[in-house]
């Protein structure tokens, strides 16, 4: 197995196209050719890190956070992020982020705090927009369900909990083959009239060439009368955090207890309590502070997420509680998510979770 097909699959979990502009996710160091010996997942890469995937034989590392996040002009070790590649680089191990890309998929980062707050009823707390195209495609009646299977088959179709979503309009299109052309229907020279179906389906925007591909190679026609258009309705799977609800109510102190058991935590940050029961929970690993209105819109009793300021907490202003786990804490089993991702699709390859605690914040009590 080469380092490629690993990379391959976690980009068909969370496609690149889904991580946010300022991000770096991806193949950060290494030869995707190379054969994979085995892989370390972390949340983050640091050298202590690098060091144990070379104690274990480890040739790739998947990580959460990327290493590096914008561009570097000298190798000179003077810091920890080219210090990481330099000794990554000279042990031929390869650094593989995946990073807001994995945040922005329902069964992504968020998800992992929902499952192990046993949320149910998960959602897309913000659904992405502009992610989206149509297809409309004209076929001749004769040839509709194999463009229409071919389309299905290379993933057009999907609308939320649906698949093999198509809107078919009956009509006839009209031709006339010029001098060269090789027409499947009709002959050269003389205006055509052919019994049409116009397909109309929805696809997610990175499957486009996959997609065209399997229309042209079972569409009869020489030409094929299509066209794309780029649509603006939210991807119910694909956007940030994740909106749910608990089994049964809780009292809020009680609920901040459980939470606290639930993710490990030392210490939480929130607000005041209201003095309601806990029932629709908004998550958001990392810094979610940007989708505090959306959780509010959402009815969210809670909204548990990380790296909020001092003044920021005063924006709850008694709609709901924020709690403030911490950054790695709220990210720390994306660890298990990776693994777990891996290995459905590798059965068979060694992974390994790193034994490195890579929390760079420390507690004193």
């Amino acid at each position: 197995m080469k380092i490629k097909e690993v990379i391959q699959y976690l980009e068909e979990v969370a496609p690149l196209t889904y991580q946010e502009s300022y991000d770096n996710s991806g193949l950060i160091v290494g030869d995707a050719q190379e054969e994979v010996q085995k892989i370390l997942v972390s949340l983050d890469c640091t050298e202590a890190v690098v060091d144990d995937a070379i104690a274990k034989g480890c040739n790739l590392i998947v990580s959460h956070h990327p290493i590096v996040f914008s561009g570097l002009k000298k190798f000179t070790g003077k810091n920890y992020v080219e210090r990481v590649v330099i000794k990554a680089i000279k042990h031929n191990i390869a650094l593989y982020a995946i990073h807001t890309n994995l945040d922005n998929v329902l069964g992504g980062v968020s998800s992992k705090m929902a499952e192990r707050l046993d949320l149910v009823d998960q959602a897309i707390l913000r659904p992405k927009a502009g992610l989206l195209k149509k297809l409309v495609v004209y076929v001749p009646r004769a040839n509709v369900e194999d463009v229409r299977a071919a389309l299905f088959e290379a993933g057009a179709g999907a609308i939320g909990d649906y698949d093999e979503c198509s809107y078919n309009t009956a009509g006839y299109g009209t031709f006339r083959p010029l001098e060269g052309a090789d027409p499947a229907i009709g002959k050269v020279g003389e205006q055509e009239r052919v019994e049409e179906t116009k397909i109309e389906v929805i696809y997610p925007a990175q499957l486009e060439r996959k997609i065209l591909v399997s229309m042209l190679a079972s569409h009869p026609y020489e030409e094929v009368a299509y066209h794309i258009v780029a649509i603006e309705n939210p991807h119910t799977y694909v956007g940030s955090g994740v909106i749910g609800n608990l089994i049964e109510p809780m009292e809020e102190r009680e609920f901040l207890r459980y939470l606290k058991n639930r993710m490990n935590l030392q210490v939480i940050r929130h607000t005041e309590t209201l003095g309601k029961p806990i029932s629709r929970v908004a998550v958001c690993g990392g810094a979610g502070g940007f989708l505090l209105g959306d959780a509010k819109r959402s009815g969210a009793d809670i909204f548990i997420t990380a790296d909020y300021k001092y003044h920021e907490f005063f924006d709850a202003e008694g709609q709901l509680i924020i709690a403030d786990i911490g950054h790695f804490e709220s990210e720390q089993f994306t660890q298990e998510l990776l693994l777990d991702i891996i290995q459905k699709k590798f059965a068979h390859a060694a992974v390994l979770l790193t034994e490195v605690e890579t929390n760079p914040i420390h507690y004193f009590s």
